[in-house]
């Protein structure tokens, strides 16, 4: 037999008050003496109570949840990220709920789930479905935040690293140590972090040029990349210098470079990726990269969406922060170098 479920009732008559005076106890925000919050708390803690948040919610209409939508966590960055973003939503009073979605799921299903748990806003970070998703959840008056990632169109507020500015860093950094043969493995043709980061870098080659040596794409997958790494290697003439889209391709990259080909980095070949994960500045990896400025990124995502759901700015705005470069030792480092 189940264990007897306790209610607020029960909790109002073992602390002799109404049952309006429970609820206000256990409402954020609601106006309870500190006597009687003691009171009703030393009640509820006997019979091991605990308020039906979900339930609760239905009736308010205040979850005090956001949704987070996410492809993948394979790249470090993303949890990095989300435990940030968790921190900081705690703060204002909310927490966070992650729905993953990868190409090819069913945007229908992914919605009516979100409108389910009556999230109160949401942060999309898929590179997959964030354009229609953003526009399903837009039209539903549930307020969007796309984060590492924007969509051209002016509905949406979204915070992103300056990604161009951060591509043209990587090849003047790159044609600046004399490299020749620069070569770039490119993410998931779909998302806009690919896309301005590899704008900004070509941009940079043509202002110099150069000309790009060779290009393949590793779709932000470690397996993808390292199999773009021996297209590019398997070859009498090579790159002598790969700027990669992300630090989880480049890394792939290098693992590929050393212990397939028998290359040394930098003195072969020199990498540059983009994020800054942790493990980046790991000695084994030693990784030049762009750095994504995550505290910032963060704190913008959450002061964008509070004031979204607070009604106080419903004015989309597109966030850029910008990138500094990151240089250790994966990169020849030019002669007489200054980083700014």
């Amino acid at each position: 037999m189940g264990k007897e479920t306790v209610t607020s009732f029960d909790v109002a008559q073992r602390a002799g008050v109404s049952q309006s005076a429970v609820s206000r106890v256990f409402s954020p925000g609601a106006s309870a003496s500190p006597k009687m919050a003691e009171k009703v708390r030393k009640a509820a803690d006997e019979l091991g109570y605990r308020p039906n948040v979900l339930a609760r919610s239905l009736i308010t209409g205040n979850s005090k949840i956001i949704g987070l939508v996410v492809a993948y966590f394979d790249n470090q960055f993303y949890p990095e990220a989300v435990e940030k973003l968790s921190k900081s939503l705690q703060v204002e009073g909310y927490h966070v709920l992650v729905f993953m979605a990868s190409n090819g799921d069913d945007i229908d299903k992914l919605m009516q789930d979100l409108l389910d748990y009556q999230v109160e806003g949401i942060v999309l970070a898929s590179v997959a479905v964030s354009s229609n998703l953003a526009e399903r959840c837009d039209a539903a008056g549930v307020p969007v935040v796309l984060f590492n990632r924007h969509q051209d169109d002016d509905r949406f507020s979204s915070v992103t690293s300056n990604n161009y500015d951060g591509g043209r860093k990587a090849a003047e950094f790159l044609i600046a140590g004399g490299h020749k043969r620069i070569a770039h493995i490119a993410g998931w043709e779909g998302a806009s972090t690919q896309r301005d980061r590899e704008a900004g870098f070509r941009s940079m080659l043509k202002e110099k040029g150069v000309e790009l040596f060779a290009r393949e794409t590793g779709n932000f997958q470690f397996d993808e990349t390292q199999e773009a790494t021996r297209l590019m290697f398997n070859k009498d003439v090579v790159p002598d210098a790969v700027f990669v889209t992300n630090d989880h391709m480049a890394i792939a990259a290098m693992e590929c470079l050393r212990y397939e080909f028998k290359l040394s980095i930098p003195d072969d070949v020199s990498i540059i990726g983009y994020d800054d994960v942790e493990i980046a500045s790991w000695p084994s990896y030693s990784l030049t990269t762009i750095r994504q400025p995550a505290n910032r990124m963060v704190d913008e995502t959450v002061k964008t969406l509070m004031k979204r759901i607070r009604g106080e700015d419903i004015t989309p705005h597109k966030i850029e922060i910008e990138s500094p470069l990151m240089i250790r030792t994966s990169a020849r480092i030019p002669q007489g170098w200054v980083n700014e």
